[in-house]
Parts: C-alpha cells; structure tokens; sequence
C-alpha cells in the first residue's frame, strides 16, 4: 500500500476527537461534532484520514480476563541463547493463545511477555512445558500481578502539535 502522505499533522481538533473516541470508541459522530463545534460530516472524514494515516489502528471490544476465568496475570521475561533468532520466537510466541503483549526490551532479557492464565498450575504448564520449550528460549523470570491499579490508553491531550510519521505507520502496520 503506497502512503498519499509523507507525515500527518494531528491539530488540535484531531485530538478532541482522539481523547473522546480512546474514552469511549462507540461515542457517536454526531455528539463528538457537537462537542467540537464541527459537522457530523467533518468528523466522519476526519476520523477515516486518522485511521488511513494510521493514527488510529482500529477499535475494539475489551473483555475483562477475570469474567473468562482468566484469573492470573503473569509478566515473564524471556533471555534468548541466541538474539538474531528474535523472529523465529515471535512467531513461536503468536501460536500461544495465553501471551497477549510480547515486547522486545532494553536490559538484561530480551522479551517481556505479558500473560493470563486460569490459576497457578496452568501458567506453570505454559512456562515449563510450552515456552521453555521453545528453541532459543535460554531463560525466564517470572511476576505474578497482584492487582492492576492503572489501565487506559494513552493520553491523548497531553501530545500538542504531534505529527505522525510514514515511519512510525510502516512500523505499526509491521507489526500487526
């Protein structure tokens, strides 16, 4: 897909839509127009520029794990015996339906891997017998959450003037 645009300037109107949208993503159009003193129109192209540009990547459905008994929270970072073999990992990672954020990070490992889990017993079953188990994999350490205090989305009001990159697009999109 070829970008029509190098860069996307997001004013200030962008990030009123922004903040009511990351708040509630099934806020109408027509009361977010009202709310900024536009058409229904002009948000309604405004928010298709912001999701052809890449601003916004999609909307979606928030389950909380507890109501699916998904009762443990569980950080576990993972050290590779090898790192060039980064890639190969991932899409080890992608086939475990328990790890729902995978980054790669600075320090002394080389993946944080966020995982939910039933109880205790099944995220031992996945750290011993699937992820350990994964060519590459040298070591993990794991964290068990207690409790989550803080959960949102970024916050959109705090950006001014922010301009978002082909780059940071073509970044984004390689990653999903």
């Amino acid at each position: 897909m070829i970008m029509a645009m190098q860069s996307y300037h997001i004013d200030q109107i962008d990030q009123k839509i922004l903040s009511f949208l990351v708040k509630n993503a099934r806020m109408p159009f027509l009361e977010i127009a009202r709310e900024c003193g536009v058409s229904g129109a002009a948000i309604h192209q405004r928010v298709k520029r912001l999701e052809a540009n890449g601003v916004i990547t999609g909307s979606r459905l928030l389950v909380k794990p507890q109501a699916l008994g998904l009762n443990v929270c569980a950080f576990v970072s993972v050290s590779l015996s090898e790192s060039n073999r980064y890639p190969e990992v991932i899409e080890s990672f992608k086939k475990i339906s328990e790890i729902v954020e995978c980054h790669f990070v600075t320090g002394k490992y080389a993946l944080l891997l966020k995982i939910y889990c039933f109880n205790h017993d099944h995220l031992m079953e996945i750290l011993v017998n699937t992820i350990q188990k994964i060519p590459y994999v040298q070591s993990t350490e794991t964290q068990i959450s207690l409790d989550q205090a803080i959960e949102r989305q970024v916050w959109v009001k705090e950006y001014q003037n922010t301009s978002f990159s082909a780059n940071a697009r073509k970044s984004q999109q390689a990653a999903e």
